[in-house]
């Protein structure tokens, strides 16, 4: 297991912040004259809001500043006051006239997110833990406010059919949905997905994503922690907090599994996974591989491997086989089509993380709303089909899944710093439901 080091990891947070602000802030300067930053007169400055102050939080708060140059940030929130305290004093030193969050809009507490929506903010970030996400959309959307909204957006089915039914209302309000999907925005990704959509490698027959790497950060349990405190603090190795990492990171895979099949779902999926050296009690119950086939309608395959152990090879691709050719992403070139149709992509290259951003508040400032909502939704439950057919072994159908009323954990309002929520045991395939 990795040693932990609480100082360094404070350091390396800030220093990744503010490396993120100078490399935005030099792809800022190079675009406002484009387009996408001109902006209707008399439009009112927007007040932007962020629910969850990790470093995720915080990298989406500097590009959503970067984004359009009439942003301020007013409102700050999350469990931990500390986390609040660092993301503050970071982004304060990198935007000194653009944070504007007196001590009144500081909102620490599991009631934070309520305050940062009630708070006059016209944008929320949504940053916490995926567990959070679901009702964290529906207080943004039901208060009238364009969200930013991370991956996923769920860890069970109930939290999805949430996501759904607040993304139809967003629609209803004319607000903006812009899910942390990162790979959608991505210029590369969109010009070959564009390319595979349209018929150029024929009709696709496979997809098969990889994604291996090594393990995670841990936070060592400190002197007066409650047991939610740890366990919020170490919140990937929970399910019920982060779906397990098949839903939380791994889903960006299955993301461009859904994009290349135009976000239409699998009729079912099959697969395994476990954990063979992530056993420590401190991971939780948390798998550390899967594998994964999803079967989509006229026999495609979508096929799903990775992993996150230590010391082993690591690699990031995917390829899509057609019966004219085959769309590789993360082999030597890149981005490239092989087959009847010879494609690399030689065009401009941007940082999707501030594309997202730079795309939302264009799109609030131009009055035409961008929806994430479905494509967002359907990705998140690929991965939470994933994890339950893993977890039990079972072969699972789509219908089965989205359907499921299997809730993970607490509900939104039965969160306290004295909840001892019981330890999941860890799934064992044949013997764990999935419903």
């Amino acid at each position: 297991m990795k040693k932990n080091n609480i100082t360094s990891g404070k350091t390396n947070r800030r220093k990744f912040i503010q490396q993120a602000g100078a490399v935005l802030g030099g792809t800022v300067a190079l675009s406002i004259g484009s387009p996408m930053h001109t902006f209707a007169s008399g439009n009112k400055t927007l007040k932007i809001g962020l629910i969850g102050c990790g470093g995720r939080g915080a990298g989406a708060a500097s590009q959503a500043l970067e984004a359009d140059p009439d942003t301020i940030l007013t409102a700050l929130g999350d469990v931990f006051s500390d986390r609040l305290d660092e993301t503050y004093t970071e982004l304060l030193e990198m935007y000194p006239n653009r944070v504007k969050v007196d001590k009144s809009h500081k909102f620490v507490g599991f009631d934070a997110y309520k305050k940062v929506i009630e708070s006059d903010v016209d944008v929320v970030l949504l940053a916490t833990p995926p567990a959070f996400r679901p009702d964290h959309m529906t207080a943004a959307i039901d208060a009238g406010k364009h969200t930013f909204c991370e991956k996923p957006v769920a860890i069970d089915a109930p939290g999805v059919r949430k996501v759904i039914a607040a993304a139809k209302k967003a629609r209803d309000k004319n607000l903006s949905v812009v899910s942390g999907f990162c790979f959608r925005y991505d210029f590369p990704k969109r010009a070959l997905f564009e390319k595979v959509l349209s018929g150029e490698i024929g009709e696709i027959k496979t997809i098969s994503t990889m994604r291996n790497g090594g393990a995670l950060w841990t936070k060592p349990r400190q002197p007066g922690w409650s047991d939610m405190e740890y366990k919020l603090r170490n919140w990937l190795y929970y399910s019920w907090l982060s779906g397990d990492f098949i839903t939380e990171m791994m889903v960006h895979s299955l993301d461009m599994m859904s994009w290349a099949m135009g976000d239409k779902p699998p009729l079912k999926a099959t697969g395994t996974g476990g954990r063979q050296v992530r056993v420590d009690e401190i991971y939780g119950d948390a798998y550390d591989h899967f594998a994964i086939e999803y079967e989509y309608e006229n026999g495609v395959r979508g096929y799903h491997f990775s992993r996150q152990q230590d010391g082993c090879s690591k690699v990031n691709k995917v390829e899509i086989a057609g019966t004219l050719g085959n769309a590789y992403i993360g082999g030597s070139s890149g981005h490239e089509i092989s087959g009847k149709t010879k494609w690399t992509y030689q065009g401009e290259k941007n940082n999707m993380y501030q594309t997202e951003h730079d795309e939302l508040f264009a799109s609030i400032r131009n009055g035409e709303p961008i929806n994430d909502g479905e494509s967002m939704a359907n990705s998140s439950m690929l991965g939470i089909l994933g994890r339950m057919t893993a977890y039990s072994g079972q072969t699972i159908t789509w219908d089965e899944a989205i359907n499921s009323n299997q809730i993970l954990g607490p509900t939104i309002d039965q969160y306290t710093w004295q909840l001892h929520w019981p330890d999941p045991i860890v799934a064992m395939p044949g013997i764990t439901k999935h419903f």
